[in-house]
């Protein structure tokens, strides 16, 4: 199975598990002048040849993210690295897009559309991870 395939399927993996968590999660009490959050993290990969730009992420961003997601995002630099085919270190650039989801609803598929727009648009993998909610002071 080659790499591209085995991040195909360790996206699919998460994103289900994921899913199934927070279809079933009980509503989370803060403590006083705390309100929830929920974020979604995408981890949008940079490999060789091809070459995003931060230009190219800030216009995916601004195209794919906010029309979705308006109640905010953040995104940084970051790095991941795998064992590949072969058993070879495999390390690629990456971005790190966080997502404020909104209160209520079910953002999966919203968030589903922003990966595939982005493997779409850029010919690479995108893994995304969904914690649960934080108690935050706004």
């Amino acid at each position: 199975m080659s790499t591209h395939d085995q991040m195909k399927l360790l996206g699919a993996a998460i994103l289900t598990l994921v899913l199934a968590g927070c279809a079933t999660q009980p509503k989370l009490a803060c403590p006083a002048g705390q309100s929830t959050l929920r974020t979604a993290q995408l981890f949008l990969g940079a490999k060789p040849p091809a070459k995003v730009s931060d230009n190219d992420i800030r216009r995916f961003v601004d195209a794919e993210v906010t029309p979705r997601f308006p109640d905010g995002v953040t995104v940084v630099d970051g790095g991941g690295q795998w064992r590949g085919d072969e058993n070879r270190m495999i390390r690629e650039a990456a971005k790190v897009v966080m997502i404020v989801l909104p209160e209520t609803g079910d953002p999966a598929a919203k968030v589903e559309q922003v990966r595939n727009a982005y493997r779409a648009r850029f010919k690479q993998d995108s893994v995304v991870l969904m914690p649960p909610p934080a108690c935050v002071a706004l």
